[in-house]
C-alpha cells in the first residue's frame, strides 16, 4: 500500500494559540504614527523605487505589505520600537514571513527558508547598501515602553495576560477530556453499527 505524502488532522490546541494572543497583546499597546505622503515618497527614494513600483526591500519581488524593520515583539514584550516609517520598509510575504523579528542584516545574508540570500537574489550586495541608507535615514531608538505608564497600570495589564494564558491551559484540559469522551462514543456505535440520532 502507498504511503501517503500528506498530514492527517491532528487536534486543534487552544494553548497552540498562545502566541497569537501574546502578540495581541503586545500589538495592541504600540502605536502607529501614519506616514506623510512625502515621507514614503523619500524612503522609497532611498530604497531606489517609487510610488509606481514598489518592490520588496529585500529581494525586488512585488511588495505586498509594509514590513517592520526592527521587530515590535522579542521574547514576549515590546521591543520599544514602534509602527512609524522610519521602522518600515516595503516586503513581499515570503521575506516578511522569512524574517520574522530577527535582525535584517543578518537574516538577509543567512541560510534561513527563503532569505534572500537562500533564494540567490541578485544585486544583494546593492539592496543591503540601499538598506543601511534607510537605517541611518531616521536613527530611531527604542522606547522604555513600561516607564510611559505607571507601574500598576503595566503590571495590571500583563497580569491580565498571565490569566489569560493560564484561562487558555485549563479550557485545553476540558477540551482533552471532551475530544476523547465524544471520540469513545463514536467508537462504540460503530462498534454496535448504530446510528446517531
Amino acid at each position: 500500500m502507498a504511503k501517503n505524502h500528506f498530514q492527517m488532522p491532528v487536534p486543534v490546541k487552544i494553548t497552540g494559540r498562545s502566541s497569537s494572543l501574546t502578540n495581541s497583546f503586545a500589538n495592541a499597546i504600540i502605536p502607529v504614527i501614519p506616514p506623510t505622503e512625502a515621507e514614503i515618497e523619500e524612503v522609497l527614494s532611498i530604497l531606489g523605487m517609487d510610488k509606481e513600483s514598489v518592490r520588496c526591500a529585500y529581494c525586488g519581488d512585488v511588495a505586498t505589505e509594509w514590513d517592520h524593520f526592527r521587530p515590535l515583539i522579542k521574547n514576549k514584550r515590546p521591543t520599544g520600537f514602534i509602527s512609524e516609517i522610519g521602522n518600515l520598509v516595503p516586503a513581499c510575504g515570503k521575506c516578511n514571513q522569512s524574517k520574522g523579528n530577527k535582525d535584517w542584516r543578518i537574516w538577509i545574508n543567512s541560510d534561513a527558508v527563503l532569505s534572500p540570500k537562500r533564494r540567490n537574489v541578485s544585486n544583494l550586495d546593492e539592496r543591503i547598501r540601499r538598506l543601511e541608507a534607510f537605517e541611518h535615514w531616521r536613527p530611531i531608538q527604542p522606547i522604555d515602553f513600561e516607564t510611559m505608564v505607571d507601574e500598576e497600570t503595566w503590571q495590571a495589564y500583563w497580569k491580565r495576560w498571565q490569566e489569560l494564558r493560564d484561562i487558555l491551559a485549563v479550557t485545553q484540559k476540558l477540551a482533552d477530556e471532551i475530544r476523547l469522551a465524544i471520540g469513545k462514543a463514536h467508537q462504540q456505535i460503530l462498534r454496535e453499527g448504530t446510528t446517531i440520532e
